[in-house]
């Protein structure tokens, strides 16, 4: 195994990685205090293990994160990437003896060209900061996961992550034209381009997005722009049955509309946000789906998805009247995971996509799983693209349910697959689904997997124990 190789006594290299590390870096770059590096060990997941990292370091320049890897491919020390550790598959989590390798501090936002179209990025860059600076050129970053106030470009191109809008604008691995990447040997590669079209070489870029820090650690970005587009409206339609919304679903994509989101939030996750923000969502209904539009006459858009959701069997159809109320909607939908976490104080977030043509079969299948196990799961989706975030509540104090939510959990997996899906949609794999990675790849696609990661990390020190 590739992850044997790293094995080393740690009393015997920490003294001299301190010494290393300190001789290419400032001082206050390299952070040893127990009660500070703790805070460094785990990202936002549940029942995913972390261990202690040796030292944390936050690298300002290139130079510095060529130092950490040379140093640590010298010492055979494990180094784990991270950016604001607010990944919910344990991707970002520390092992024993490691170097949390914490880009937050490189967050230059290098160019934007409005001729070109593209942003030149550090990974430290929140994803809220550079879509507002952006916006001021009269462009737009698409890409827009629920953390997008805090979560960051790096971390959104380590784990492949997607957002509200994806259904119409696609996910980041669309918008990342090229990179510069640093190897475990600390060799600096650029991958990619900054032109429209290039077709040169195999796809590294591709490659990297969503290799969870695994290969090389991201430097700099090549971001794609699109034009800044109308200012969307919001339309709720409220069902009777989570079927009947999915249904909808279905009819809206079949009929050619392109919403700008779609997104589902079924009874179980509108009375939760509706206890944490008092809305005053209609808590009658049983699936609240949200339709936006940011076309030049988003009205006519409205009127007409309204009229499939009331062939589908909608009792509502409420259409908001301005960009404030459409915004308010839009909130509820944001609010979801938080106010789900409030219902038992920790949730297991799964991530599974399935062809929306079986999304009501994965939606009363959760339901079912939930009857089983006897806990609340609520399911918010993004619904136009079968992307849904089931999200088991339990109290982590309590052995009993914490292991009937880990086994709902799987199940919930289980269901994706056997409904043609996928264990994924944008959150990454991590800690949590190694097991069903496998499972989803088979044997022959995991070998070729672990071919690559060899190939560019043949000692096995970039982030040891994620994904297989």
């Amino acid at each position: 195994m590739i992850m044997s190789r790293i094995e080393a006594p740690r009393d015997e290299v920490t003294g001299s990685l301190l010494d290393r590390l300190l001789a290419g870096l400032p001082a206050d770059a390299v952070l040893t205090d127990p009660d500070v590096t703790t805070a460094y060990a785990n990202d936002m997941a549940s029942f995913c293990p972390a261990g202690a990292p040796a030292v944390v370091v936050l690298p300002r320049t290139v130079e510095h994160v060529q130092h950490v890897l040379r140093t640590a491919t010298a010492l055979r020390v494990p180094v784990v990437p991270q950016g604001a550790r607010t990944g919910l598959s344990g991707a970002a989590n520390a092992t024993d003896g490691c170097v949390v390798l914490s880009l937050t501090k490189m967050d230059r936002i290098l160019e934007i060209s409005p001729v070109d179209r593209i942003a030149v990025v550090e990974p430290g860059v929140v994803n809220a900061t550079l879509s507002r600076a952006v916006n001021e050129h009269g462009l737009y970053y698409p890409p827009d996961p629920s953390s997008w106030e805090m979560c960051t470009i790096g971390g959104n191109i380590g784990t492949a992550s997607g957002g509200l809008c994806c259904v119409k604008y696609g996910v980041t691995a669309e918008y990342v034209l090229g990179l510069d990447v640093v190897l475990a040997d600390g060799r600096l590669m650029s991958t990619g381009r900054r032109t429209a079209k290039g077709v040169a070489g195999y796809d590294l870029t591709r490659l990297f997005v969503g290799s969870e820090g695994s290969l090389g650690v991201v430097v700099r970005a090549v971001l794609a722009l699109r034009p800044q587009p109308p200012q969307q409206l919001v339309l709720a339609a409220e069902f009777a049955s989570t079927a009947a919304a999915c249904d909808a679903v279905c009819r809206i994509m079949a009929g050619g509309h392109v919403p700008s989101l779609l997104e589902l939030m079924d009874r179980t996750t509108v009375k939760a946000v509706n206890d944490l923000t008092r809305m005053g969502l209609p808590e009658t209904t049983e699936a609240l789906l949200l339709a936006a539009f940011d076309t030049p006459d988003p009205g006519a858009d409205l009127a007409a998805v309204g009229a499939l959701c009331e062939a589908a069997g909608a009792t509502q159809v409420v259409p908001a009247e301005d960009a404030a109320e459409s915004e308010l909607l839009l909130q509820a939908r944001r609010s979801s995971l938080v106010a789900l976490e409030a219902v038992k104080g920790t949730t297991m977030i799964d991530d599974v996509c399935v062809p929306r043509s079986r999304l009501a079969d994965l939606v009363d299948g959760v339901e079912r799983i939930a009857d089983k196990h006897r806990l609340t799961i609520g399911v918010v989706a993004h619904a136009g693209d079968g992307n849904t975030h089931p999200t088991v509540c339990f109290d982590a104090a309590d052995p009993d349910e914490s292991l009937r939510a880990r086994e709902s959990f799987d199940e919930i997996m289980a269901l994706g697959l056997e409904l043609g899906g996928t264990i994924t949609g944008e959150h990454g794999v991590g800690v949590l689904k190694k097991e069903w990675l496998a499972r989803e790849l088979g044997p022959v696609g995991l070998e070729m997997q672990r071919a690559v990661k060899q190939a560019f990390d043949p000692l096995g020190i970039l982030n040891p124990g994620k994904l297989f």
